[in-house]
């Protein structure tokens, strides 16, 4: 494993990244320089043992995990109930 001197804020924003369903692991990689073996490892080291088996478990095998996997390309999944925020505020609708 190659050693990536992460902070603690960083390491917290990987496995913050890693537990999204819609995060890719090529989206980690580009901001962060870790390949999906090494969010894996970093996951492993980082969680509990419990914790860590039932991320492998939802994450494995997950197409939006896996950018060459997913049905769509480009956009993001956005829901109707998601406020805007215009101006540094929240507004609604």
């Amino acid at each position: 494993m190659v050693e990536h001197n992460l902070s603690d804020l960083e390491k917290d924003r990987v496995i913050e990244m890693a537990w999204e369903d819609r995060t890719t692991f090529d989206a980690i990689l580009l901001q962060f320089g870790l390949k999906e073996q090494e969010v894996i490892d970093l996951m492993r080291t980082e969680m509990k043992p419990t914790s860590f088996i039932m991320w492998r478990k939802r994450v494995q095998g997950r197409k939006t995990k896996h950018e060459k996997l997913r049905d769509y390309r480009e956009g993001r999944f956005k829901c109707s109930r998601q406020r805007q925020i215009n101006n540094n505020k929240i507004s609604k609708r």
